[in-house]
C-alpha cells in the first residue's frame, strides 16, 4: 500500500452511459458529465446548412435521454462548450441559447467548467447555469477540469479520481461501411496513476503532483469533433500538456464507447525537451483489432471509476 496516498478518500462510483460519450457519477446526487460540446461546429457560418448530428437540439436531446435512463438531474459540462475560441457570433449565440434552454426546460441543473474555447461564454449563459473557472472543481472525492491547464491545488491534492476532457481521444481502425471514412472511433482513456515517490510527496509549489489513483479522459461529446488517433498519431500541441503532466504518470488503456478494450497505451516521453511521446499501443493484448469485446472500462477492485453497467 502506498502510505503517501490518502486512502481514506471516498470516491463515488463512476460508469459510462452505455454507448454514449457521457460519464455517470453516482454521488450523493447522480451527475452526468460530458466534455467538448463545441456548440456552433454544426453551423460554421450564418448561412451554412446546419448539420443535425452536432446541432444544439440533437446534443441537448442526448443529455436529456441519458438523464432519463440514469435518473440523474444534474449535468456538468467539462469545457469547450462553444466552438469559436474567441467571440460568440450571433448565429452561434442562438445555438448556445437553444442548447441550454432545452436542458433547463427539461429539468436539469447545469454546471460548466470553462475550457480553452470558452472565452466570453460565461456572460452569455442563463443565470441558472453555474460556472466554474478553468482550474476546475473538487467534489466528493473527484476532481473535474477541462485539461488544457493546471487544475486547482484542491483537485491535485485531494481528488482520488481525476476526470477531464480536451484530448478528443480516438482510435484509428480499419474503415468499414459502418465506420467513418477516416476509420477513427471515439474512445475513453482510463489511467491508473503510479504511486508518488517520496520526493514527489514532499514537493510543494503552485502545482504539486496529482495524488489521484486514477484518471478518466472523456471522448468529445460532439460527434463532429475531430479526434486524436492515439494508436497512430502524436497529440496536437495543445493536447500534449494533458499527456505529459497527467496521463504519462500512469498506465493507460483505451476503450470504445461499446466497451471494447483496445489495449494499453504507451506514453513514452523522451527526455529531450520539446520531443513528442511514442503513441503506439501495446500489442501484447492483441492490439486494437484483435481485442475481444469486453465490458465497459472498469476499475481495479480498490477503485470505483467506470464500473460496467450490468443492464447494458
Amino acid at each position: 500500500m502506498d502510505r503517501g496516498r490518502d486512502d481514506r478518500t471516498v470516491v463515488p462510483r463512476l460508469e459510462p452511459v452505455p454507448g454514449a460519450p457521457i460519464l455517470l457519477v453516482r454521488a450523493s446526487e447522480p451527475l452526468l458529465v460530458a466534455s467538448d460540446i463545441h456548440l456552433g461546429l454544426a453551423l460554421p457560418t450564418p448561412h451554412a446548412p446546419r448539420s443535425e448530428a452536432g446541432s444544439a437540439p440533437r446534443l441537448a436531446h442526448g443529455l436529456l435521454e441519458a438523464a432519463k435512463r440514469t435518473g440523474a438531474r444534474r449535468v456538468l459540462l467539462l469545457g469547450d462548450v462553444k466552438d469559436p475560441i474567441r467571440g460568440l457570433p450571433r448565429h452561434i449565440r442562438a445555438e448556445v441559447d437553444e442548447f441550454f434552454g432545452r436542458l433547463l426546460e427539461g429539468g436539469l441543473a447545469v454546471e460548466v467548467v470553462l475550457g480553452n474555447h470558452d472565452v466570453g461564454l460565461a456572460r452569455a449563459l442563463p443565470a441558472a447555469v453555474i460556472v466554474h473557472p478553468a482550474h476546475g472543481l473538487f467534489r466528493e472525492g473527484v476532481g473535474y477540469f477541462h485539461g488544457h491547464a493546471w487544475p486547482s491545488k484542491a483537485v491535485l491534492r485531494r481528488a482520488g479520481i481525476l476526470v477531464a476532457g480536451h484530448l478528443h481521444p480516438g482510435f484509428r481502425l480499419a474503415p468499414s461501411p459502418e465506420r467513418a471514412r477516416t476509420g477513427k472511433e471515439p474512445c475513453w482513456v482510463r489511467t491508473l496513476m503510479r504511486p508518488l515517490t517520496p520526493a514527489e510527496r514532499r514537493r510543494k509549489g503552485q502545482h504539486p503532483p496529482p495524488r489521484a489513483r486514477e484518471m478518466i479522459v472523456l471522448p468529445a461529446y460532439n460527434p463532429l469533433c475531430a479526434s486524436e488517433a492515439l494508436n497512430r498519431e502524436e497529440p496536437r500541441r495543445g493536447h500534449r500538456f494533458l499527456v505529459r503532466r497527467f496521463l504519462a504518470r500512469g498506465d493507460s488503456r483505451a476503450y470504445l464507447l461499446d466497451g471494447t478494450d483496445l489495449g494499453e497505451l504507451r506514453w513514452d516521453l523522451p527526455s529531450t525537451a520539446g520531443s513528442l511521446p511514442d503513441m503506439s499501443t501495446d500489442r501484447r493484448g492483441g492490439g486494437p483489432l484483435g481485442s475481444a469485446p469486453s465490458q465497459s472500462p472498469t476499475s481495479a477492485s480498490r477503485g470505483s471509476a467506470l464500473r460496467p453497467d450490468r443492464r447494458s
